[in-house]
């Protein structure tokens, strides 16, 4: 397998080329570039026997029929879109991973048909709304949604338009096996494990806010420290409490991402500040209680520093569970493979989540070498995409 890793490798490092910034890769939704990815995708989807179609969000299918009538589909997909200055893998490397895996049958017709999808859009990037590939697919993107304004002023539906889409294909119509994605972890716990391959148990849920911490902003020089309703040293002192809340907290993450200080002087004692809250577990129940919890206690540091606080929910995302049987049929075919496999939940989202509201759906993790993501020395080890390779090999041959 070690060859066609490699081949593999080399594909998602071709592909990283077709950027909208020359010197690094950014690709968001349908942008110019993406033509060239589906050119290069398209010559290896025909090249494997496959039926290549781009539907009406611009997802990019190539469609290996089965031998047999009215044989349900196996989805094998991911992402085409990128972050600003982005690495090589990130999304990509899920699709190449399924084009490479209907090559290896070598024109064998399975029980099943297979597509592989690319979404056209996963990251978000251009309209501040994730997921439109997918919700297509489903058949869930809604006429809100294609009215959305990039920050030129386009539309999803003139960017679909100015990409050459003018037909409204079809959304999925085949009965679904199942969807499975490869994707790389994205995080650091297979490389400290020592593990290539991890089973995704599920995605975990979301919890996005905004606190607002409002004191009374004064002279820096001329205000005693007793006297003080400094609302930065209050955010500071929560949000030493989140890190300590989520270090205790089992399989929760917490994260204070931006912090504004008003009015932001170096002689001013700051009024008020604004601090962000990430709050991410693969149980609902926790990642919900945990967020009260940080609210309550924001509430009484304030009122001891006699400053006000408000808080604003800015997204609440459940928790999505992968399928127990797809999950269970992919750890087992990594044992029959002979790759140990780590579950674990998924910190970030991904495109099974929303596969998953029709569709059993699995995910198996790559190991990313210092769980580097979303930035350009995103890699990936040769032996660990062959033994995601001979895992889905495997998968194919059990559900065949």
């Amino acid at each position: 397998m070690l060859q066609h890793a490699e081949q593999c490798i080399a594909r998602c490092t071709a592909l990283a080329l077709h950027t909208e910034q020359p010197g690094c890769t950014t690709r968001t939704f349908l942008s110019p570039p993406v033509h060239d990815v589906h050119r290069d995708l398209t010559s290896w989807m025909q090249a494997a026997g496959m039926t290549v179609s781009t539907d009406g969000a611009g997802n990019l299918r190539g469609r290996y029929e089965s031998a047999q009538p009215q044989a349900p589909t196996l989805w094998i997909g991911s992402h085409l879109d990128t972050v600003p200055n982005a690495g090589a893998f990130d999304g990509i490397l899920g699709v190449v991973l399924g084009v490479k895996l209907v090559e290896l049958l070598k024109g064998r017709q399975l029980p099943f048909s297979i597509e592989v999808v690319a979404f056209s859009e996963e990251e978000g990037v251009r309209f501040g709304f994730p997921f439109i590939g997918s919700r297509y697919l489903i058949g869930d993107l809604d006429p809100a949604t294609l009215q959305r304004q990039d920050a030129g002023g386009t539309t999803v539906a003139q960017a679909i338009r100015d990409f050459g889409i003018t037909r409204d294909a079809a959304v999925n119509r085949h009965p679904a096996l199942g969807y499975l994605e490869f994707h790389i972890e994205q995080g650091p716990v297979l490389e400290a494990l020592n593990i290539p391959l991890g089973v995704v148990t599920a995605i975990s849920g979301q919890t996005r806010m905004q606190l607002t911490f409002t004191g009374r902003a004064g002279h820096a020089g001329t205000t005693p420290m007793s006297l003080r309703h400094d609302a930065l040293a209050g955010a500071a002192e929560w949000i030493v409490a989140v890190e300590q809340h989520a270090l205790a907290t089992e399989g929760l993450v917490a994260t204070v991402g931006r912090v504004e200080a008003f009015p932001g002087a170096s002689n001013i004692i700051p009024g008020s500040v604004n601090a962000t809250l990430d709050i991410r577990h693969h149980q609902d129940s926790v990642r919900q209680q945990s967020a009260a919890h940080l609210v309550h206690f924001a509430e009484s540091i304030a009122a001891r520093r006699k400053l006000q606080l408000t808080s604003e929910l800015r997204l609440q995302q459940a928790s999505v569970a992968m399928d127990a049987q797809l999950t269970a049929a992919l750890a087992s075919a990594a044992q029959q493979a002979g790759h140990t496999v780590h579950p674990m939940p998924s910190g970030a989202g991904h495109d099974a989540m929303i596969m998953a509201k029709q569709m059993p759906a699995a995910m198996l993790f790559l190991r990313s070498p210092a769980g580097l993501s979303h930035h350009p020395d995103e890699s990936v080890l040769l032996q660990d995409v062959a033994a995601a390779l001979s895992v889905g090999s495997q998968f194919l041959k059990s559900y065949a």
